[in-house]
């Protein structure tokens, strides 16, 4: 393919659509010139392929694909080696089915437990998030399809995250939430960057050419394609300028006449659009002669229960783990109905789902509903079956419509019916264990009532399998916690920044264990916390150059895996963490065997941002375990100004004192009113002043509930996230996600007739 006498026989308008998918899942053929079409397919813990009728959330049925843990559980596992082999999977079943791309994976940072998307993102902290990003990239690659890095960048919440704005000072986004994908991109090279929906500092993702073009490709090196998150394009013009290449979904005319008058009357280079147009060729050209490959379906499920297996966290156990009787019950929806995915566009369509109670097969009693809800006389039976049995095993945890794609959860708290439930069994039976499911941190009340609590997170297709051999000990576990599990929600230092349509990441780079290590607030689980069936120590801690080494034993009778996490320490004052990881391995010991573990120091391990990378000359400590090494390092004298707050961590930042790290005064949000509507508002923020817009909130909401199974109410987590996404999605995206249906003329008389020009918005949708 000669890419470049391609562009130059196509006319502006055929490259412009060009740079709009052919539909939801495909990129437009060149038949002129022998380019096929190639399919994209969501990710990224399975295949979400949509060969037939198709949306962008998950609605319509996919084709069966081995639905994987998500990264919740993923990240647990500590192991990068298995989640090579899972992208590597992932892509097998991607070339069974013709597809070139996946989406995926997510690498955002988990900024606060309450996001309703973190199942799907893998850590709060930034290295762990990268590494295990760079691992999958690299497996599913390795067949030679092509992954597509999302949602660049932080995108950390769901409300208002088609039109919110993110805003953080540089140092914080440098450190915090850029570093993932930093990692990812230059260790990994993706196929495929997708930018986020949001605006950074008051600029979108699509049209934020510092992101796209300054940092993304500049700087980090990234000579792949840029495609927007579903709806995700704001100004066409601005976005091809920012080097945002590919409008998805396509099959719509957004800007197409816009942006042929800008490149005629010189607004826009039309060398712009070429480089956009030659990315994609190039992409194409990558995957246009990869080979149809059989799916092994069988090999996939017991990779699945691997995954599952290794990210399963033990939070708790006071011996009653493993099972050494038979004699057990089984109380719990979730027996019978596992929650083992989240919702949304990364809904997998499994290829089996094995059923707890179907593979325990011991004695069993629902007791509650789907939503959680008990009665006093479920619970009276759940306490008389379990008051009959040596051992009660009891699931619990988030149903699905606590957390999905499209809107956050409201509270930590688990369904009140399960703590009911769970305290019930408890009651009568000391020997209680809980198998814990969801895609976040939960507050659990109950913790010192039960013997055992095993956290799966959201396991996938073969969790059930995974936890019967977790119970039983035919698997040790080994997986530790990604993100931090606090006492309360009152303990999280964002709580009263988060779910803004205009969120100020006053807290900085101190999120998760940054800042509960330093500010010494107490928390229910640890990040990295884990407990095992055997026991480990570490010893002969030593460092050499840049060579740590650490000793590790199994000190226990049984054989078992130990993820090492080495963090680099800092108690100097100033603006910086306590402590950082910055490397991990997972080793696994007979009894009584020892390993030697070994990391290396590089100079990431002492970079600071601080208007560029700087090593900081000092004292650092070096933690494996419960040791610690002491070093000096040469390097630069940096001393980052910030406010006391940012030292001391003493009650919660002022905003002056935010502002003050911003550098800047940072405007105060207003919504807008009526007579200051854009194409980025939405239906739902116009209607409360427009009764035509009231009118239009019943119309989106009965056309998008129609494909909905299920009840539709919010009950349905399916229905609010459809719901809530029509109704929340800024008018611009309408056009884009409508296809056909809508144009440009169509969006702003909306935008007219909202701003109470009812008139000239009816002669705007008649085109005069």
């Amino acid at each position: 393919m000669n890419i470049k006498e391609i562009v130059s026989k196509m006319t502006l308008e055929e490259k412009i659509k060009f740079c709009t998918g052919k539909d939801c899942w495909h990129i437009y053929e060149l038949s002129q010139f022998n380019v096929p079409s190639i399919m994209m397919s969501d990710g990224p813990h399975g295949l979400r392929c949509q060969l037939g009728s198709s949306d962008m959330l998950g609605i319509n049925k996919s084709e069966p694909a081995t639905c994987f843990p998500t990264a919740v559980t993923a990240a647990q596992t500590f192991n990068t080696e298995l989640i090579k082999e899972e992208g590597k999977a992932i892509a097998e079943e991607a070339l069974s089915m013709g597809v070139s791309i996946v989406l995926g994976p997510g690498c955002n940072i988990k900024r606060n437990p309450l996001c309703g998307r973190n199942f799907e993102y893998f850590s709060e902290d930034p290295y762990l998030s990268g590494k295990m990003g760079v691992s999958w990239i690299k497996g599913l690659q390795s067949t030679g399809v092509k992954a597509s890095l999302k949602h660049f960048a932080t995108n950390n919440q769901e409300f208002k995250r088609q039109n919110g704005d993110s805003q953080l000072d540089e140092k914080t986004m440098r450190e915090i939430y850029l570093k993932p994908f930093e990692m990812a991109v230059k260790e990994s090279k993706p196929g495929t960057v997708m930018c986020c929906y949001n605006k950074v500092n008051g600029i979108h993702g699509s049209d934020n050419k510092t992101l796209l073009t300054d940092i993304l490709r500049t700087e980090w090196g990234f000579d792949g394609l840029v495609m927007t998150d579903w709806g995700a394009m704001n100004d066409r013009i601005k976005a091809f300028q920012a080097g945002c290449d590919l409008n998805m979904p396509g099959a719509n005319t957004y800007m197409e006449k816009k942006l042929l008058k800008a490149v005629k009357e010189g607004l826009l280079d039309e060398k712009d659009i070429d480089q956009s147009v030659e990315r994609i060729l190039t992409l194409i050209q990558s995957v246009m002669n990869l080979k149809k490959k059989e799916m092994n379906s069988a090999a996939h499920h017991e990779l699945a229960r691997k995954v599952a297996e290794e990210g399963a966290v033990l939070l708790k156990n006071e011996g009653v783990l493993p099972l050494n009787t038979d004699d057990i019950c089984l109380i719990g929806h979730m027996a019978e109905d596992i929650r083992y995915q989240g919702t949304g566009s990364s809904h997998i369509n499994p290829l089996q789902l094995p059923q707890l109670k179907d593979v325990l097969n011991v004695p069993y009693y629902a007791c509650c509903d789907k939503e959680g809800a008990v009665t006093e006389d479920t619970l009276k039976q759940a306490k008389d079956l379990a008051s009959k049995h040596k051992v009660a095993v009891v699931v619990a945890g988030l149903p699905d419509l606590y957390e999905s794609e499209g809107f956050d959860r409201e509270h930590l708290r688990m369904p009140e019916g399960h703590v009911k439930m769970i305290e019930a069994v408890a009651s009568v039976n000391a020997n209680t264990v809980v198998v814990l499911l969801g895609g976040s941190a939960m507050e659990v009340p109950w913790q010192n009532q039960v013997n055992a609590i095993l956290y799966m997170g959201l396991p996938g297709q073969a969790g059930a399998e995974a936890v019967e051999g977790l119970l039983k000990g035919e698997v040790n576990p080994s997986g530790k916690l990604a993100e931090t599990w606090p006492m309360t929600y009152d303990d999280v230092i964002s709580k009263n920044t988060f779910g803004k349509k205009n969120t100020e990441y006053r807290e900085g780079i101190y999120v998760g264990y940054r800042y509960y290590d330093k500010a010494n607030v107490p928390v229910r689980y640890p990040f990295g916390y884990g407990l095992s069936y055997t026991t480990f120590a570490y010893s002969d801690l030593s460092v050499v150059h840049n060579e740590v080494r650490v000793s590790i034993t199994n000190t226990g009778s049984v054989k078992g895996k130990e993820a090492v996490l080495m963090y680099v320490g800092n108690d100097a004052e100033g603006y910086h963490a306590k402590k950082e990881l910055k490397s991990f391995t997972k080793v696994e010991l007979e009894p009584q065997e020892t390993k030697q573990v070994q990391f290396t120091l590089n100079d990431d391990c002492f970079q600071i941002w601080d208007k560029g990378w700087k090593v900081k000359a000092g004292t650092y400590q070096i933690l494996v375990g419960s040791l610690s090494e002491t070093i000096e390092v040469e390097g630069e004298s940096v001393n980052i100004a910030a406010d006391d707050w940012y030292v001391t961590l003493k009650g919660e930042p002022a905003r002056e004192q935010w502002e003050n790290l911003m550098g800047y005064k940072v405007p105060e949000f207003k919504e807008a009113v009526k007579g200051e509507f854009t194409l980025d508002n939405t239906v739902l923020e116009m209607s409360e002043t427009s009764g035509f817009m009231r009118l239009l909130t019943k119309f989106v909401t009965w056309f998008v509930s129609r494909g909905v199974d299920g009840p539709k109410d919010m009950s349905n987590p399916t229905y609010r996230m459809m719901v809530t996404g029509a109704m929340d999605c800024p008018i611009r995206a309408m056009v884009i996600n409508a296809g056909n249906i809508m144009n440009d003329n169509l969006a702003e008389a909306i935008v007219l007739i909202g701003n109470g020009h009812f008139f000239k918005g009816i002669l705007k949708a008649l085109g005069l």
